[in-house]
């Protein structure tokens, strides 16, 4: 008897707690972002006066876009990808040629 009683514990256990681990186990994939440059630091301190110099250089970038951007260059490089249709390689081309331009 008391081994059933055992078993039934056991298996009642099991039940109530596996979906808990299963919730609790999942994660979301880590992001691939490298700490952001002392460059596009500067930039978002001074989002403000820099984005004319962005929107002069890729004017199908939209106010919204560049609210959205606010000096990040990943969110720069994803919004050049979107807009002109350009694979990530050529928009981190495209982005690593302003950053020589535009150096603070």
């Amino acid at each position: 008897m008391r081994h059933i009683a055992l078993a039934v514990a056991l298996t009642l256990s099991t039940a109530l707690v596996a979906p808990v681990i299963a919730q609790t186990t999942t994660t979301t994939p880590p992001t691939t972002t490298t700490a952001p440059s002392p460059f596009w630091e500067k930039m978002k301190g001074s989002w403000s006066q820099t984005k004319g110099a962005v929107k002069e250089q890729w004017g199908k970038l939209t106010d919204d876009d560049l609210l959205q951007i606010e000096g990040r260059r990943d969110q720069l490089v994803g919004k050049l990808q979107t807009r002109y249709g350009i694979t990530r390689e050529e928009a981190e081309r495209q982005v690593g040629a302003f950053e020589k331009t535009y150096r603070m």
